[in-house]
Order: C-alpha cells, then structure tokens, then sequence
C-alpha cells in the first residue's frame, strides 16, 4: 500500500520486480489516461456525476507488495515500484476506476461490508480483464476452461485478505453470496468487455 492511507477497496497485487520510478509511471499513467477503456470509465465516472481531477490518479511507492488501490476521498495510486510495463499500469487503472465507479454509483457502499467490498472486487476482477487468458498464462495458471471465474475467485480472495474487516470465512461467504449478481452486473458497459 501507499506510504499514506491504505486502500480500502483491497490492493492489487503483484509479484516481486524491480519496478520505475514514480516519475517514470507518472508517464505511464499519463498515457493509460489516453486508452479507450480508461478513457470510457472517466466519462461514464463523470456521467455519474463524479468528478475525476487530474490528481485522482497518481504514482507513489508503496510499502507493500501492491499494484495500486483506490481510497474514498484520496482516488486511485499506482504503485510505481512495482510496475514494470505500461499494460500493468493499464490494469491497475482500469480495475481502480471499476471501484470508483462503484462507490460512485453506489452512494452506500462501505468497504468494511465484505458483501460490498465482494461484489466490487468481482466487477472490477471481471470487467477490466484482470482474468484474461493471457495474462493468467503470464501468471503461471494454465487452465483452458473456466480460467476466468476461478481467476475472478481467486484474486477477489487475495484482495479482501488485506479488508481487516473481513476473516477468510466471512469473505468467502460473501463472495458466494453476491457472486451471481455482481459477476452478471457489467455497468458501465452493455456486456463484460
């Protein structure tokens, strides 16, 4: 997590690498912000009547093995120590704005709910294509059928193990309980892109 406040909606994680510098991601988030994904979910944020500035996304170390993570009131960090490419980057904003989206849109979200913070993490694993085949070959995880739930599941595990407020049990259950709704909720977008 980030050297100030930790995420809420739960970190996205990485493997160990070597990493840029914070000026160096600046950049590559400066040229996320050009994608068509990213720049679909700020003008649907913005729709919603959520503003994104142009500090709502930034760079910092982090002091813990993390991708990046969004914070109620602080928005997104991306944690330059750990990114290595701009696809990294990429994911790590497409699937941060997914939970801004969602707090955006639901004005009652509270990330100490493990159905709430759930249901996010499945979004946000499903639509912004965390779960690609690709990158879970990347990842060492070579299933042909049904890699994408079973990548969703996983990484929705991984993320609320870091929720203080959630024990693997409750986090389990409340992933099961809101699985359905929430992996067949592809707002923004008509389907899971």
């Amino acid at each position: 997590m980030a050297d100030d406040s930790p995420p809420p909606s739960g970190p996205s994680s990485v493997p160990f690498s070597a990493g840029r510098t914070v000026e160096e991601c600046e950049d590559m988030i400066r040229r996320s912000l050009r994608t068509p994904m990213v720049k679909f979910l700020r003008q649907q944020l913005e729709k919603a009547g959520c503003l994104v500035g142009d500090n709502f996304i930034r760079a910092v170390n982090c002091t813990q093995e993390v991708a990046g993570g969004y914070s109620r009131g602080e928005g997104i960090v991306v944690c330059s120590n750990y990114m290595n490419i701009q696809d990294e980057v990429n994911q790590v904003v497409t699937h941060e704005l997914i939970h801004a989206y969602d707090e955006c849109r639901g004005k009652n979200l509270d990330w100490t709910n493990c159905a709430h913070h759930a249901c996010s993490e499945i979004r946000a694993g499903h639509l912004s294509g965390d779960c690609h085949y690709k990158r879970e070959l990347l990842r060492g995880h070579m299933k042909i059928r049904g890699h994408e739930q079973e990548c969703v599941r996983r990484r929705v595990m991984k993320s609320m193990a870091g929720n203080p407020y959630c024990s693997e049990t409750a986090a389990k259950d409340a992933m099961e309980a809101v699985w359905d709704i929430c992996y067949n909720d592809t707002r923004p977008f008509d389907k899971a892109p």
